[in-house]
């Protein structure tokens, strides 16, 4: 605990507020305050901008970007309010990657700070944070997706090395694959325990079948391949389809286009859209960074073009139609994963902040 308090000292010394520009520190008028909408102002600003009344807070940011405030806000258009916020800066550096563990409800987040896989409890609390910066065996460069596998495994894709990783709850490294790698990406678990991960660079998919418990690798095996830089994945628990996001062209939502590819559990194409498809049905432009299945098997995405949000685009044999869920409080959702109790739960990389919604 005091090890972590440190290193939380060090990290807030760091960071400066979004509004007076002045440095966190850790108590006073410099002390951070995260807001409901996930962003981080200094407590002074906090009170200066509250008013004497302290009846009606709008955030700063929001408003600056033509944004309104969740803290402020209803209900999103299907109902989802947003339950608790997590992270911000000083806690989170550029987060990448989120994951739940159904039986336990913990969340996993992979960012670039010093120890790269944070552990949060249900009520939001940091339980554990492990995955050293650095060039030992089981330290990780950079991480880029991170799943929870159904005996209670967390599996990172490290771009640093060119590797997948696995650990236990506790932080000790289990098992560490790679060779056979151009840049792994996205993974999620099945509820199998086997993961199913993307090869940006190779351009396919493979599915990894382990015995975490022994740190022994079973299988890995390409499954699809002659895809257009896949990243963002997720396995539906109930029908074992497999959802992937390609990158088409340029990097970037100014430049490039996305496609959502939906697979059956036996790999056959059962649908796709790309941008210029999604824009029939939607008017402007939808640049796809995060995918996820919930509960009902309906594909969900984020989108961190124009107005940065998550829509619902249903279910593969229905797919696409056009269900906005969040629309209002995100800046750069890069992170997407559903709970067992079908909460939402949203990683904005823009805010440093991880987002759970529930319904009402």
């Amino acid at each position: 605990a005091a090890a972590m308090a440190a290193e939380d000292e060090a990290a807030v010394n760091l960071m400066e507020c979004q509004v007076c520009f002045e440095r966190y520190g850790l108590g006073g008028q410099r002390r951070p305050r995260n807001l409901p909408c996930g962003h981080v102002l200094c407590q002074g600003c906090v009170g200066a901008l509250g008013g004497p009344e302290r009846r009606r807070f709008e955030c700063p940011v929001l408003s600056a970007s033509g944004s309104s405030g969740l803290g402020a806000a209803g209900p999103a258009p299907a109902g989802l309010r947003l339950r608790l916020s997590l992270g911000g800066w000083g806690s989170l550096v550029n987060p990448t990657g989120v994951a739940a563990c159904r039986r336990s409800g913990r969340l996993a987040v992979a960012h670039d700070g010093k120890k790269r896989i944070h552990i949060f409890g249900p009520s939001g609390s940091c339980l554990q944070r492990f995955g050293e910066r650095g060039d030992a065996g089981n330290d990780i460069k950079y991480p880029l997706d991170v799943t929870v596998t159904s005996d209670g495994h967390v599996v990172v894709t490290d771009g640093g090395d060119r590797s997948v990783k696995a650990f236990d709850f506790e932080g000790r490294g289990v098992l560490a694959v790679r060779e056979g790698f151009c840049l792994p990406w996205g993974l999620d678990a099945t509820p199998e325990s086997e993961v199913i991960l993307s090869d940006s660079e190779a351009g396919a998919l493979y599915r990894l079948s382990a015995d975490f418990k022994k740190g022994k690798l079973k299988k890995c095996q390409m499954i699809r391949s002659q895809l257009i830089s896949p990243r963002g994945v997720a396995v539906s628990q109930t029908s074992g389809a497999v959802v992937v996001i390609e990158h088409l062209k340029a990097q970037g939502p100014s430049n490039g286009s996305t496609r959502v590819k939906i697979f059956s559990a036996e790999m056959d194409l059962v649908s796709q859209m790309d941008t210029f498809g999604l824009n029939l049905v939607f008017p402007s432009k939808i640049y796809t960074m995060a995918v996820a299945f919930d509960k009902q098997g309906r594909v969900i995405v984020t989108d961190v073009c124009s107005q940065s949000s998550v829509i619902c685009l249903g279910k593969p044999e229905e797919f696409p139609i056009f269900n906005p869920l969040i629309s209002h409080g995100l800046s750069y959702p890069v992170g997407l994963t559903c709970m067992a109790n079908n909460s939402l739960v949203v990683l904005d990389s823009g805010d440093h902040s991880i987002k759970i919604y529930s319904s009402t």
